[in-house]
């Protein structure tokens, strides 16, 4: 078994569970060690353990039973000379063999939680057209934001042929388990605008610590001292956090404290409705802040409408910056000022990143794994200066 340091800890557990499996010539249905067991052995977390067997499982050497354990699964296609899971279509050994052959099934899967907004259509439109251009064809998937969906839908696509996935994530706590296989197994994958902390993976985003600081900095021009920035996400994702610390560092860098108050996240807007009842309904009429920030779009429409139905007016009483632009698919028309991250250049690049891992033949990470869109500011008609109060 392999021990030296620099072999990764859940690397270390499969070896193990390897050899274990072939010195005591465990048969099929022999159960082996438990979670609690591989921790106390080699001193992890759980998740490490997780991630290993997930791995193990994903090459049909064990099988999981929730509630039971894992056990050593069947070597009938090894005896039999039966295709192994690897050589059927979307398996990295697969991808080896056709690398100098084009396309086998020619498809590529893309799974995202919804297609309603026009970030997602950018981005879709870019997708499309970089896989179009090499031949390929994309099948979309939707996981309406639910890691369960998103998980059958990793196997949905890589069961009807999916030479490759490209995946929007779901915000969640825990990692999908099918995702963290596909690292270990090698299977082709690109995630975009949220990657894994602490897993290695192929990832494209814009540069959300950057598109923060570009609307500080405008608004700060522009005479704002009691700048907001808003999220609506359930969770304090990568993504969020990221935005965030670009938001706190600009305002450091400029001298000014952080205010606490205006970093409002953790909330829903359901309905505009029963604004009158929200927090941030509250906010804004109370005009606690002369500036926000919205982290998606769709949250600076219903900023705007909010301010509004409060009697404000944009921007003459308050200021709003949205990443991505709400309201127009055609730049030229549209009304917010806004964090343009290029989703046409994002798609096409995630695409053509994609392609590339396939034709080498494996899923495993190089050095330019993370990729990094400049994003840039778009100044129109939902920016001024501050009101004079």
């Amino acid at each position: 078994m392999n021990t030296t340091e620099r072999t990764p800890l859940y690397q270390k557990i499969q070896d193990y569970i390897r050899d274990l499996i072939n010195s005591r010539g465990l048969k099929e249905g022999d159960r082996i060690p438990t979670e609690k067991e591989l921790m106390e052995l080699f001193n992890v977390s759980k998740i490490t353990v997780v991630n290993a067997l997930s791995g193990l499982a994903n090459e049909k050497i064990i099988t999981r039973v929730p509630g039971r354990g894992s056990f050593v699964s069947g070597r009938e296609s090894e005896e039999t000379g039966a295709e192994t899971p690897s050589k059927q279509p979307g398996g990295a050994k697969t991808s080896a063999e056709r690398a100098d052959r084009g396309p086998v099934t020619g498809i590529i899967g893309l799974i995202m939680p919804s297609i309603c907004d026009y970030f997602a259509i950018r981005l879709i439109d870019g997708i499309s057209k970089g896989l179009e251009s090499k031949g390929y064809r994309s099948v979309i998937l939707l996981s309406e934001g639910d890691i369960q969906k998103e998980k059958e839908a990793i196997k949905t696509l890589k069961e009807m042929g999916a030479e490759g996935l490209l995946i929007f994530p779901v915000d969640e706590e825990q990692y999908n388990e099918e995702i963290l296989a596909m690292k270990f197994t090698g299977f082709p994958f690109v995630l975009i605008d949220r990657y894994l902390p602490g897993v290695e993976t192929n990832y494209i985003a814009a540069d959300g610590r950057a598109g923060t600081a570009l609307a500080v900095d405008h608004l700060w021009e522009l005479g704002h001292r009691d700048i907001a920035i808003c999220s609506d996400s359930p969770l304090q994702t990568v993504t969020v956090q990221e935005r965030i610390e670009g938001y706190m560092n600009a305002l450091k860098n400029k001298g000014a404290l952080i205010n606490p108050a205006h970093i409002i996240t953790d909330f829903r807007v359901e309905s505009l409705k029963d604004a009158e009842t929200h927090p941030l309904y509250r906010y804004i009429r109370n005009r606690m802040a002369t500036a926000y920030i919205s982290l998606n779009g769709t949250l600076g429409v219903q900023i705007y409408q909010m301010a509004r139905q409060a009697g404000l007016k944009v921007p003459e009483d308050l200021s709003i910056v949205s990443f991505d632009d709400p309201t127009s698919i055609v730049e030229e028309f549209s009304i917010f000022t806004h964090i343009k991250q290029f989703e046409y250049n994002m798609g096409v690049q995630a695409a053509e990143k994609l392609l590339k891992v396939i034709q080498k033949g494996s899923g495993k990470i190089g050095k330019d794994a993370k990729t990094l869109l400049t994003p840039e500011l778009v100044v129109r008609q939902t920016t001024a200066g501050p009101p004079e109060l």
